[in-house]
């Protein structure tokens, strides 16, 4: 029985070490995930309000929760480790299983996104840009086009032509402006550039931009394969983690028995 006791403890130590050294990477992982979701919202939102569905949103938003519930979880799970608390242990592994559902979810929402966001730009992009292009209450939208317009040099949804759709262009609040094929290429005005529907500027020698749908589906495109290979790839770490713990458990387990 010494025999076994103390080829037990020796293991618990090891598992000790193992798990604490596993939750100091395990914080900065949950560290990393929380900055994607907040770069995410922060600095690659500006798009958003041209998209129809919100799962773009509620993927970054899950990455964030989960990255903020991972930190926390590692420093319990490194009190767990060397108070030798059964019942931390056992909360521990339940917040494991939760951030691991988590960020399986967000990954699996980005892939879903992922697979339908060609369908849904074709069936949205333009009626967004023509229907809600400087009008009231969708200044976002506003401030998005034109951003995306003059950051990707691209024009109207699937080409220029669709500008003739456009309500603030017939409305005539357009100040005279007329849609022409150049649109969405930097111009000067006044010597700032600048760039809106409609300014007329020479022809670039670059010739016409294209239309922003393809550009812009490139765009969200990359970033949810960097959300869905975040959450997947921390989920996948967690395993491990939630084998250690099960084996410390049951280690703690019975050398109280």
């Amino acid at each position: 029985m010494g025999e076994f006791n103390e080829k037990a403890t020796c293991g618990t130590v090891c598992l000790k070490y193992l798990l604490f050294t596993y939750n100091c990477c395990f914080w900065l992982a949950g560290l990393a995930v929380m900055a994607v979701g907040i770069w995410t919202l922060a600095l690659k939102s500006d798009y958003i309000s041209l998209l129809a569905s919100g799962t773009y949103l509620a993927t970054a938003y899950i990455l964030v929760v989960a990255g903020a519930v991972v930190m926390v979880t590692g420093v319990l799970g490194c009190c767990a480790t060397f108070k030798e608390r059964r019942n931390l242990l056992r909360l521990y592994f339940i917040l494991l299983l939760l951030i691991f559902l988590l960020e399986i979810i967000a990954g699996v929402l980005a892939y879903a996104y992922y697979q339908q966001l060609n369908t849904e730009l074709k069936e949205n992009l333009k009626d967004t840009m023509t229907k809600r292009y400087h009008q009231p209450g969708h200044e976002g939208v506003t401030n998005a086009v034109d951003q995306l317009q003059q950051e990707f040099h691209c024009c109207g949804s699937n080409n220029s032509q669709d500008w003739r759709d456009s309500e603030w262009i017939r409305s005539g609040e357009a100040g005279g402006r007329t849609v022409v094929p150049g649109c969405g290429q930097r111009d000067h005005v006044g010597g700032h550039p600048a760039t809106r529907v409609g300014l007329e500027h020479p022809e670039s020698r670059e010739g016409p931009p294209g239309g922003c749908i393809t550009k812009l589906e490139t765009f969200i495109q990359e970033h949810l394969r960097v959300i869905g290979a975040v959450g997947v790839g921390i989920a996948c770490v967690q395993v491990f983690g939630m084998i250690f713990t099960c084996c410390l458990y049951r280690s703690l387990k019975l050398e109280h028995y």
